[in-house]
């Protein structure tokens, strides 16, 4: 039992497939049109078969590229990815290329599982830091990002609409 007197229903995080691309896009538009899809001019994206196919694609790269999803309630509620930092492009530096959460199962601890899975995989694959590009004003995100671990460290891109945030590996 929860503090709250719900149940804790359980919770399975395992590696991503290719055949996990439709549940995987569904979580990251519908958690992109409710968490920061208003702060940026591609609000209301959908679902689309070209943007499965490239989702599909992705779930398949190899390691160093890493994917995860959780499953609750025999359904997909969430997932995350890690892989080299892309921008900047350093090899000590990890990335945590795209976590999303189901809205409809959001504060519930999903993200952390997640997060946690990520962040002991960056140290397993050798990286020193890891860094994080989110949407500036997406005060949600931030204050997750900064619960677990995360600081903003001045980086920005996209004419300031993005910025981002590391963490040290080190101290986990």
């Amino acid at each position: 039992m929860k503090p709250d007197g719900t149940r804790e229903l359980p919770l399975t995080i395992r590696s991503a497939t290719p055949a996990d691309a439709e549940a995987v896009v569904r979580i990251y538009i519908d958690s992109w049109n409710a968490g920061f899809g208003a702060l940026l001019s591609q609000a209301d994206r959908t679902v689309t078969p070209d943007l499965i196919e490239r989702w599909r694609y992705d779930l398949a790269q190899p390691v160093p590229h890493r994917w995860w999803v959780a499953e609750r309630m025999n359904s997909i509620a969430g997932f995350v990815g890690i892989g080299p930092s892309r921008d900047p492009v350093d090899a000590r530096l990890g990335e945590l290329d795209t976590i999303a959460v189901d809205p409809s199962h959001w504060r519930i601890g999903i993200g952390k599982a997640l997060i946690s899975v990520a962040s002991r995989y960056l140290i397993v694959d050798g990286y020193d830091e890891a860094i994080v590009w989110t949407v500036e004003g997406y005060e949600r995100g931030i204050a997750f990002y900064e619960a677990t671990g995360w600081s903003r460290d001045g980086g920005v891109r996209d004419e300031g609409r993005q910025i981002r945030l590391r963490l040290d590996l080190a101290t986990l």
